[in-house]
């Protein structure tokens, strides 16, 4: 690893670490993983795609780490949910790493395209849910107590085994599917849903990394430095980034990933 490291120029380095400090800062701000952005970057930088989204789930499971233990030493991560959501992710998120080194990369670059595309969409939805929920506990602040809308179990099973598969597939944490799916599914309140999201990525994101690390897909050196710079960037948007207008940045994300999707729809043709 040590002379890997070597191996890469300054240049490289600096500009992977500002890679992860700009996916920092998106996932703190919107509670979303930074694997939408680093993927692309990495194909940029000249990584083949199945490398890209193994680094990219290394350096997001570094942040999911690191959000989660702070969330564990404030009292706010839920073991338990957290185990439920993720045991059928561990499974899902192999079978994804597994698939993404099967696929053809033009397949795999024009699926993640695709997948931020719906990105666009569900960063949307998710804050209409989001919106609505804060409302009715407004409304509603005598019975806070959630309601759930479908069997617990099988909502867990959903939420997490479509979590896991994204993660392997795509090198994404599936923080983006994982907060709305437990608002909608769960009746979950806002502040456990991304609480629970966070300590869940770590599993999906682990077992995807195994998956991948078998076939010998990770980039250790290149996703440590992308963690790194992500775990300074996740202090930046939640200590300065808040007091932005939230429309002005969200509406900023969903015109990247127009244009990052379009982007990776013209390397899937190549």
């Amino acid at each position: 690893m040590i002379l890997e490291f070597l191996s890469l120029s300054p240049t490289e380095l600096l500009t992977l670490a500002i890679a992860g400090l700009f996916a920092g800062i998106l996932a703190g701000f919107l509670g979303i993983g930074g694997g939408t952005v680093l993927v692309p970057i990495l194909v940029t930088l000249g990584y083949v795609s199945n490398q890209a989204v193994a680094t990219s789930i290394f350096s997001v499971l570094i942040t999911a780490i690191s959000g989660s233990i702070q969330n564990w030493r404030m009292g706010f991560l839920r073991v338990k949910r957290v185990i439920l959501i993720g045991f059928p992710a561990v499974i899902t998120a192999i079978i994804g790493s597994y698939l993404a080194n099967l696929l053809p990369s033009s397949w795999l670059l024009f699926g993640f395209g695709c997948l931020l595309l719906l990105n666009i969409y569900l960063i949307k939805v998710r804050q209409d849910i989001i919106a609505k929920k804060q409302l009715d506990e407004q409304l509603n602040s005598t019975s806070p107590q959630p309601q759930k809308t479908m069997n617990p179990y099988l909502a867990f099973m959903i939420t997490g085994s479509l979590a896991g598969l994204l993660a392997g597939l795509f090198g994404v944490g599936g923080g983006v599917i994982i907060v709305p799916l437990q608002i909608l599914l769960l009746g979950e309140t806002i502040k456990v849903s991304i609480q629970t999201s966070l300590g869940v990525i770590i599993i999906t994101a682990a077992s995807a990394c195994i998956g991948h690390a078998i076939q010998g897909n990770v980039l250790w050196v290149q996703g440590f430095m992308l963690g790194l710079g992500g775990l300074v960037g996740v202090q930046i948007s939640t200590r300065f980034l808040p007091k932005l207008p939230d429309r002005i940045v969200t509406l900023a994300f969903r015109t990247l990933l127009g244009i990052l999707s379009i982007y990776m729809f013209w390397r899937a043709s190549l």
